[in-house]
């Protein structure tokens, strides 16, 4: 699969993906809110690190320069 997550791409995912799954542990959020902030931060963390997003593969974005 080719990479499609540059490298400012990546680290804004990886920070917003902690950050979402902090939110439910430092705020007081309902479980239904819980469980949305846990998923899509662990999508961010996921595609973070493997620099791979189908979103941007169906929609034929590349952020990363760097060959796969």
């Amino acid at each position: 699969m080719e990479k499609t997550v540059g490298n400012v791409d990546r680290t804004i995912r990886i920070i917003l993906g902690i950050i979402l799954i902090l939110i439910p542990f430092i705020f007081s959020v309902g479980t239904v809110w819980t469980v949305i902030l846990v998923i899509i931060g662990i999508m961010g963390l996921i595609t973070g690190i493997t620099r791979i997003c189908f979103l941007y593969n169906l929609l034929g974005i590349n952020t990363c320069k760097v060959k796969s």
